[in-house]
């Protein structure tokens, strides 16, 4: 069949379906009726000879068949979306877009004034800081769900690209009354000690962890939590130690006034990179956020 006796729309009702679950959900993501939604489901399950979705309790499950496609039809839309928008003009200030940037928790509060900027230069802007979800990073950068990805050296293909933004040492946080640790920490000391971990994962190790690991280094944790200001909390009532980035322990720890001391080993320095898809290379909208994420982060 060809293209030309194929209403492309019904592509963009697929993928709704997809993503949403559901035809109620899909027809407002699409601001269509459901009536029309279905009729399109119909229409596509003839083009392609398969039910594409069946209906389990109020979701719809996508069957082999709608799996299959699923990465293509998805991929294809984000390629001629941003076809339309590289040959668009942009300027913050009239142009209405909504930008997501995907970013870990700690990295978050150094890109508020980044944030404050965009709705200060485009009252037409909405941006969203969303939690960072790797395995799903490259994919959401090529179908245009995430505009930018903000994360460590990741292994990712050519086709999406990068830029360093900062690379920073790390340092350790003690409370200022410490039995222990007062104004400076070696690393026997650091190891014998017990440490709070910042991560959004139930088990495995840190960066600082990794790292101590290839100089056959370890050392215990005792506390797992999502938030480094949480975290900075506890080390201001307790003896455990927390280890971050520089800057970032600078902002967090800016109202509790914890000690802040050298790591006490030679590690590398913390890298944090910026990603998009090749696709928006030359997408001025995306060129112009690139720019701000770089005036804000970079250091």
């Amino acid at each position: 069949m060809s293209i030309s006796q194929v209403d492309l729309n019904l592509f963009t009702v697929f993928d709704a379906i997809y993503r949403e679950g559901g035809i109620t959900a899909a027809s407002k993501r699409l601001h269509l009726s459901q009536p029309a939604v279905s009729h399109a489901l119909s229409r596509l399950r003839e083009l392609f000879a398969d039910s594409l979705f069946e209906r389990q309790g109020n979701a719809m499950i996508p069957t082999p068949r709608a799996r299959a496609l699923a990465s293509s039809i998805r991929s294809s839309l984000g390629s001629l979306e941003q076809l339309l928008a590289s040959t668009a003009t942009f300027d913050p200030a009239s142009t209405p877009r909504s930008f997501v940037i995907a970013t870990r928790d700690s990295h978050e509060l150094s890109m508020m004034p980044l944030l404050a900027k965009v709705t200060r230069e485009g009252p037409g802007l909405d941006i969203a800081a969303v939690r960072m979800e790797r395995r799903h990073l490259e994919e959401e950068l090529e179908s245009g769900d995430l505009d930018l990805g903000i994360d460590i050296h990741l292994l990712l293909s050519p086709e999406i690209h990068r830029e360093q933004l900062c690379s920073e040492p790390l340092v350790v946080l003690a409370r200022r009354d410490h039995p222990v640790v007062q104004g400076a920490l070696d690393l026997a000391t650091y190891l014998s000690l017990d440490h709070v971990l910042v991560t959004g994962r139930r088990r495995g190790a840190g960066y600082e962890d990794a790292a101590l690991g290839k100089l056959n280094l370890t050392r215990r944790v005792r506390v797992r939590c999502q938030q480094h200001a949480a975290a900075n909390e506890l080390v201001s009532q307790s003896d455990l130690l927390l280890t971050m980035t520089r800057n970032h322990a600078l902002r967090v720890n800016e109202r509790i006034q914890n000690q802040v001391l050298e790591f006490p080993a030679e590690i590398p320095r913390f890298e944090v990179f910026m990603y998009w898809h090749a696709n928006v290379e030359d997408d001025p909208a995306n060129s112009w956020l690139r720019r701000l994420v770089r005036d804000a982060l970079a250091f």
